[in-house]
């Protein structure tokens, strides 16, 4: 007595290096970072750019164009990533560039979250405005210690020779 046995397997297979879009990406812990310090960004600015009552022009408009600035940024980075565009241009350093933005995003977008604080005047649009602005920088600061993990840590100790 004889059997025949025929096993079929098809394997599929996906790499990162095909297709227009890498959508693996907006998945990932850097990107949802980054639609999180957007999304933050926005709000703030657009809690103080709608309040009516400002206490001090010249602090806000400092903090509308820090936030407004690095969102622009950050977004940019965010579909720089998404359409693969940092690999079309190799000659940047793309992870010490956004290094070096997160960290003057940070210091720059914290300063003008204490000084919309401390300008605020019981004002609830410029406190909420703050306070966005607030939660951005720590979601900067996140990313600034992600980046630098990624750039920094954990590198081979022995060389092959």
């Amino acid at each position: 007595m004889s059997h025949t046995v025929v096993t079929t397997t098809t394997t599929t297979t996906s790499s990162s290096g095909e297709g227009f879009l890498n959508l693996g990406y907006t998945r990932s812990v850097q990107g949802l970072l980054k639609i999180a310090q957007v999304v933050a960004l926005l709000i703030a600015f657009l809690c103080v750019h709608c309040a009516r009552d400002w206490t001090d022009f010249s602090a806000f408009r400092y903090f509308e164009v820090v936030t407004l600035w690095f969102l622009i940024a950050f977004l940019i980075f965010y579909l720089m990533y998404v359409f693969r565009l940092q690999s079309k241009i190799p000659c940047i350093n793309w992870t010490m560039t956004e290094l070096l933005h997160y960290g003057v995003g940070t210091i720059l977008v914290f300063i003008a979250s204490i000084v919309a604080a401390v300008k605020s005047g019981g004002v609830s649009e410029l406190e909420a405005g703050s306070a966005f602005g607030f939660i951005a920088t720590f979601l900067l600061a996140v990313s600034i210690w992600t980046s630098y993990k990624v750039t920094c840590g954990s590198q081979p100790t022995s060389a092959s020779v």
